[in-house]
């Protein structure tokens, strides 16, 4: 579990193909990484190969590959990358599972004094998700739904999130990995049997 509160910005030094899929080596700022531990890459919830002297490995299966922006992932690459919570760590942004709901298009991106305004496209399905002020995760970081919009949503970067992440170099035309707020996820499974079809549409991934 993770809380969306980007801790390093991580920098791909090796991308290598694998039977299973594509591993990932990553220089990090992180020094007591242990095998089998989480850690989030933009956003997806990874296990720890193996750590080294300012390095860690990680793999991701096909289907990660295909669910995510993994798949582009190149040498020089940088990424915003977490290490999982520790039970009684305060909340800082919201519970993020990093699992991967959708890959979003970015169609604008818009300075709005010292603030970066970043519109989404997302799925139909996911929409229904979204709520004006409320949590979602967007390559790993926790942010707060700014407006809803006609297909997808906009969340506003404040200077201290631009300074901090990779978020401030996203441009139009770029995609990102999306996770919908968790807790919204689950009043959707639970009321859906109560609501009408045409209102609240459960994805099948």
């Amino acid at each position: 579990m993770f809380t969306g509160i980007v801790s390093d910005i991580g920098t791909i030094v090796a991308a290598t193909p694998t039977p299973a899929g594509r591993e990932f080596v990553v220089r990090s700022v992180y020094t007591d990484l242990t095998a089998g531990e989480s850690i989030a890459c933009d956003g997806v919830c990874l296990t720890v190969r193996e750590s080294g002297a300012g390095t860690f490995t990680v793999a991701a299966v096909t289907t990660t590959l295909e669910r995510t922006t993994l798949g582009a992932w190149t040498a020089g690459r940088r990424i915003n990358t977490e290490r999982s919570m520790a039970l009684g760590d305060r909340l800082g942004g919201h519970l993020v599972a990093g699992h991967v709901d959708t890959v979003a298009d970015v169609t604008r991106v818009a300075a709005y004094g010292d603030a970066l305004l970043v519109d989404l496209a997302l799925g139909a399905e996911w929409t229904p998700l979204m709520v004006p002020h409320g949590s979602i995760a967007v390559n790993g970081v926790s942010l707060t739904v700014n407006e809803l919009l006609d297909g997808g949503v906009q969340v506003s970067l404040i200077e201290y999130t631009l300074r901090h992440t990779m978020l401030g170099d996203l441009r139009a035309g770029d995609r990102v990995n999306v996770e919908a707020d968790l807790v919204g996820k689950y009043v959707q499974r639970l009321a859906a049997p109560h609501l009408p079809s045409t209102i609240y549409h459960l994805p099948s991934a």
